[in-house]
C-alpha cells in the first residue's frame, strides 16, 4: 500500500496539471487510466458498485456544486472558476490505496479559495490526532469543529472507510462528531479519510446518473482524501509524495 499510494499520489499530480479551462473530464479520465495501467496498477473504480449500473469511469470528476462521484464524460468542459474533484482508487499488487483533490480551473472567487483550503486543513488537523489508541470519533470530532469554525458544513452522509485488500472496508469513518459505538484505533489499521465540505448547508441529493451527489442547496462542495495507515505514535500518510 505505502509503494502504491505513493504512485497513486504521482497520478494524481499529473492529473490535477490536466484540470484547466477547456478540457474535459473525459480527456482526464483516459489520462488516469493510461497511467494507472502504465504503472501495473488497475482503476479500482471502474466497473464498482451495482452490476445494472456500475460506475463508468477511473476516476470520479466533480464540479463546483457536485460533492463525489461525478462521471466523466467529453462532453463535460470545464470552465474558468470552476472547482473540479478528482477522487481516484488504484489495486496495485493487490492492496487498494484511495485520495481525492479538489483543484481550481483558472481563477475562482475568494469563497471558493477559502473552502479549498479549509476542507484541506480540516483533514490536515484530523490526521494531526490519529494514532494507536484513539478513539476513532475524535478524529471526526476534529474535524467538525475546524470546519464548523470557519463558517463552512460538513457532510454527513458521506463518510471515510477502512481500505486494503478492498475499496471499502469497515470501519465507517465519519468526518463530524458522532453517537455511533465507540472505535479504538489501532495500530496497522488502514483508513481513507475524506472530508467533504459544503459552502451552504450539509445536505446533498443525489442527481438522475444515479451515481452523482451533490449540495441540496446548489452551493459550493470541496473534497480531499489521504489513505493513511495508523501508528503508534501517529498517523503515516500513503497517498502524499
Amino acid at each position: 500500500m505505502r509503494e502504491g499510494g505513493k504512485i497513486l499520489a504521482k497520478i494524481m499530480h499529473r492529473l490535477g496539471e490536466n484540470v484547466l479551462p477547456g478540457q474535459n473530464t473525459g480527456a482526464i479520465n483516459e489520462l488516469a487510466r493510461k497511467l494507472i495501467f502504465s504503472a501495473g496498477g488497475f482503476p479500482i473504480f471502474e466497473g464498482y458498485g451495482d452490476k445494472a449500473r456500475p460506475y463508468p469511469g477511473a476516476v470520479c470528476t466533480s464540479i463546483n456544486n457536485e460533492i463525489v462521484h461525478g462521471i466523466p464524460q467529453k462532453e463535460r468542459i470545464i470552465h474558468e472558476g470552476d472547482l473540479v474533484k478528482l477522487d481516484i482508487g488504484m489495486k496495485y499488487k493487490g492492496m487498494i490505496t484511495d485520495m481525492a483533490r479538489t483543484y481550481p480551473a483558472g481563477a475562482i472567487s475568494l469563497e471558493a479559495q477559502k473552502l479549498v483550503a479549509t476542507t484541506k486543513e480540516g483533514l490536515d488537523e484530523g490526521i494531526k490526532i490519529i494514532k494507536a489508541g484513539i478513539k476513532l470519533n475524535d478524529y471526526g470530532k476534529t474535524v467538525e469543529k475546524y470546519v464548523k469554525a470557519r463558517g463552512f458544513s460538513v457532510v454527513r452522509e458521506l463518510v471515510g472507510h477502512g481500505v486494503g485488500r478492498e475499496l471499502h472496508e469497515d470501519p465507517c469513518v465519519p468526518n463530524y462528531a458522532s453517537k455511533t459505538r465507540a472505535i479504538i484505533l489501532a495500530e496497522g489499521m488502514t483508513l481513507a479519510l475524506e472530508p467533504m465540505v459544503n459552502v451552504g448547508t450539509r445536505y446533498i441529493k443525489l442527481l438522475e446518473d444515479g451515481w452523482t451527489y451533490a449540495t441540496k442547496d446548489g452551493k459550493l462542495s470541496a473534497h480531499f482524501e489521504d489513505t493513511i495507515v495508523v501508528r503508534k505514535n501517529g498517523a503515516e500518510i500513503l497517498t502524499r509524495i
